[in-house]
């Protein structure tokens, strides 16, 4: 028995519109555009890199300056602490310093005038160069002592590479005094009095604080080594001064017996508090020598 052969489907038949119904003619679709992906974006060109310039060394020549303080550095070598007029405490080492032949040996000297060069921008600059200029007579006996605590003062109180060319004027004229002999206790009190001002932590000693009016001369006060004068209390344990004491410290007059002693003991207090309880060792051999 033969199989019926396959035959081809019929092709569908096509659809008519029922009766009353109008005919829609098909909506032709427009094909989706094919949106190409973006080229990729190439990245931007590094920056080309700078050399960097070298630092140039500053130099500085023939500054008059002071020795303030110096110990040694190596074998031969020393570090000084110098007090100079436009560029204020800086640190140098003087390489070599030490050797018997050096130059530098006998010129870098306490409480002589100097001309000095150096070179760097670090904070231990390199010394090129020290002159003694002199003019200046050295300071013996006690007025060598004081000298030593005028330095001490300025290496505790004075930050690094700050100029003060008015302390620095008033420096060289304390040690003209005090080579000549003048009365220490005053010369000592004027310039503990300006290094104060100079480093802008001097007190008010003409108004009162408390009630904004002059200080009175006759009126008993105290000094806060933040605000200024005000006052004295009975529960007070500052040293306690007179009004006419603050007034002639302010006019830098200190013939009164009474003001010197008085100013003595103010400016004690005064320095111990800005230096933070630091002790000062030259002036205690003062203090045991003539009692300052």
């Amino acid at each position: 028995m033969q199989e019926a052969p396959i035959l081809a489907a019929d092709p569908p038949a096509p659809q008519v519109a029922e009766a009353g119904a109008p005919y829609a003619a098909p909506v032709a679709v427009a094909p989706t555009p094919v949106v190409p992906a973006p080229a990729p974006v190439p990245p931007a060109p590094a920056a080309p890199r700078r050399s960097r310039t070298p630092v140039r060394e500053t130099r500085v020549s023939g500054q008059p300056a002071f020795v303030l303080h110096s110990y040694p550095y190596k074998e031969t070598s020393l570090i000084v602490d110098l007090f100079t007029r436009d560029h204020g405490r800086i640190a140098v080492v003087a390489k070599g310093a030490k050797r018997p032949l050096s130059k530098l040996r006998g010129v870098l000297q306490t409480f002589q005038p100097l001309s000095v060069s150096w070179s760097g921008k670090s904070e231990l600059r390199t010394l090129i160069d020290a002159e003694w200029v002199g003019g200046m007579l050295p300071l013996e006996r006690t007025a060598l002592l004081c000298g030593f605590y005028l330095n001490e003062l300025l290496v505790k109180l004075l930050a690094r590479d700050d100029a003060h060319r008015v302390l620095f004027d008033h420096y060289v004229s304390t040690l003209n005094e005090l080579a000549h002999d003048e009365p220490a206790q005053i010369v000592l009190r004027k310039f503990e009095r300006a290094l104060l001002k100079e480093t802008g932590v001097a007190a008010d000693l003409a108004r009162s604080t408390t009630t904004r009016e002059p200080v009175a001369a006759d009126a008993s006060y105290v000094v806060d080594p933040e605000r200024g004068a005000r006052e004295a209390r009975v529960s007070d344990v500052w040293p306690v001064v007179s009004g006419k004491t603050l007034l002639d410290m302010e006019r830098e007059d200190y013939a009164d017996p009474a003001t010197q002693a008085q100013s003595k003991q103010l400016m004690r207090f005064l320095l111990a508090h800005h230096l933070g309880g630091a002790p000062l060792n030259t002036r205690q051999i003062l203090i045991d020598l003539m009692q300052l």
